[in-house]
């Protein structure tokens, strides 16, 4: 009897198999398909086009635009293991393109400090395509994972997904993002054409390098700039349009087409003041062999500028045009004579990087602290992209008359509940001066530049900027490159607030490290006066006679309490 007892309780203990919980992106409350235009529309399915445009675009471009090329889905997990498992409707690969790139999944890592890492795989192409991402690390800041984005099939149309993580795991959709997007019009070369895997479509890679949704509207052989598709994309509301249709052109005239290309620019600058990017045909493999065909893809291009001077002359503002010898594609950049490989489509997104971050005012500089990333290193307090979009929310609901951006020190001065320590004074004295606060928990200068590039100083006119940063940046870069990161944010604040009074307060005191701070805030003095921003030397009152903290105005050595944001407040806001 004992034994039968013992065997009984020995099957017990018995590990079972972990169990995995399932995610459905179209079953979700909030639309979390990303890249789609016409999200509100068709944010439920894994289609580019909404219904209605069925009846307005040709059968052929309809079809295509039920493939999920640029379509991706953002998500939080802590997961070791993720599993992702789907149908398609059409054939798994083609003869000059991969399965991976035609139907598979590409999956990529934001890890907390806004860096890009690519989760490797194991995949089988069956009636039920099914992709498993095994042993995955975890955050050095928290327990909480990884901002992972799924970029979809390129060639073929989803007919379900479920995205699979175990059940001891977090796992967190990211709705759809507020950020008015880049839209792609173009053909088989912008829908991904004949990348290996998805990630490396160069739409795919522009979005990941300027971090912003990018709407993929390419359609294999069929993107000839055409009035139907332009009066579509006119419905959208972008941050910049791209015109990269002339591969499908070829067999039209000079004449028509300049008349396309005026005709999609008249159109769009209708409505829209954003930019719009005209781009050249990047010429065949084989024109160095082929004289037909360097003289095909020579004539559009030649129209095409012909049209791009044209619209100057006549006075239309806000175009840019982009040079074939920009691109410079090697003849090795491509799979057949015109589809790029994955190395084409890097030298695809890196010119289209270079040229959009100029149209765009988004420079990038050689130096950590001059190059925007975003961050996620405190989810466990507030999730740091949750904050931005309801702070651009915010915005559209109500213009700021000033601002002071900040990390956490800002953050906690009567900031989110659960982050406040200086509520007080900012209730008494700084929100009723007109402030808001865009204070971000462990924000870095390069973090703070990201948030500039994405909108959170767009679309109103403060009389008033104050930047508090820098304190982070302490011990992982030298003085030096924070003072130029904080120069090159600087400038990029100032060119979107022309009018603002700009203050530069120096970095608070610390526990520890006074002497440290008080040496770079003598450099971030000097750069503030060479450049005609006021700087505010407030962290004095803040230092005992003997030069260290006062302990009894902190709450933790770092962070000011009631008290010390009370003794600070009226120099800043003055």
């Amino acid at each position: 009897m004992k034994s039968i007892i013992f065997v009984v309780s020995l099957l017990c203990t018995v590990a079972l198999p972990a169990q995995t919980q399932w995610h459905d992106p179209l079953k979700e409350e909030a639309h979390v398909i990303q890249n789609q235009g016409w999200t509100r529309e068709i944010g439920k399915t894994y289609q580019r086009l909404p219904n209605r445009a069925e009846k307005k675009v040709r059968k052929a471009v309809w079809n295509l635009s039920e493939n999920s090329a640029g379509l991706a889905i953002h998500f939080y997990t802590n997961a070791a293991k993720i599993e992702v498992r789907y149908g398609v409707a059409g054939s798994h690969a083609m003869l000059h393109m991969p399965a991976t790139g035609k139907s598979g999944v590409d999956l990529y890592a934001m890890d907390s400090d806004g860096k890009w890492r690519v989760a490797t795989d194991n995949f089988n192409f069956g009636d039920t395509v099914s992709y498993a991402f095994n042993n995955l690390s975890q955050s050095r800041y928290h327990k909480q994972g990884f901002e992972y984005r799924l970029f979809l099939p390129l060639y073929n149309s989803v007919k379900w997904m479920e995205i699979g993580v175990p059940d001891s795991a977090e796992f967190k959709f990211i709705p759809v993002l507020r950020e008015k997007p880049i839209v792609v019009y173009g053909t088989s070369i912008a829908q991904g054409g004949c990348a290996s895997r998805p990630g490396m479509a160069w739409t795919n890679i522009l979005s990941r390098k300027l971090d912003y949704p990018v709407v993929n509207l390419a359609f294999s052989g069929n993107g000839p700039l055409e009035k139907e598709f332009v009066d579509l994309i006119d419905e959208i509301d972008a941050s910049l349009y791209v015109f990269d249709c002339l591969p499908n052109m070829g067999s039209l005239s000079s004449e028509e087409v300049i008349k396309r290309t005026v005709y999609g620019v008249k159109k769009l600058r209708e409505k829209h003041d954003a930019p719009i990017l005209i781009v050249d045909h990047i010429g065949y493999r084989n024109d160095e062999l082929n004289e037909l065909s360097r003289e095909t893809a020579d004539r559009m291009n030649v129209a095409s500028r012909q049209a791009f001077d044209s619209l100057v002359e006549l006075g239309v503002k806000n175009i840019y045009h982009l040079h074939k010898d920009s691109i410079n594609m090697p003849a090795d950049g491509c799979v057949d004579n015109i589809h790029p490989s994955d190395l084409g489509m890097q030298v695809y997104a890196d010119a289209y990087e270079k040229i959009i971050r100029k149209i765009l005012n988004m420079p990038v500089g050689k130096i950590s602290t001059t190059r925007p990333v975003s961050q996620r290193r405190e989810p466990y307090i507030y999730e740091w992209k949750e904050r931005h979009a309801g702070i651009l929310q915010n915005i559209q609901l109500q213009r700021p008359e000033k601002v002071i951006i900040g990390n956490s020190i800002t953050h906690y001065w009567g900031g989110e509940p659960g982050r406040e320590n200086g509520s007080q004074s900012w209730k008494k004295q700084v929100q009723p001066a007109g402030y808001l606060n865009l204070g971000y928990g462990w924000d870095r200068v390069e973090n703070v530049l990201w948030r500039v590039y994405h909108g959170e100083l767009d679309d109103y006119r403060a009389s008033e900027v104050v930047l508090m940063i820098g304190t982070n940046n302490l011990g992982s870069v030298s003085d030096e490159e924070i003072v130029e990161g904080l120069e090159f944010l600087l400038e990029q604040i100032k060119i979107r607030q022309p009018e603002a009074r700009i203050k530069v307060v120096g970095l608070l005191p610390r526990r520890n490290k006074e002497s440290e701070v008080t040496a770079i805030n003598r450099q971030i003095s000097k750069m503030a006066s060479l450049n005609n921003y006021r700087y505010l030397d407030v962290g004095n009152k803040l230092l005992t006679k003997s030069g260290k903290i006062d302990e009894s105005l902190f709450l933790d050595g770092l962070h000011p309490n009631e008290k010390g944001y009370s003794l600070i407040v009226n120099d800043i806001i003055e």
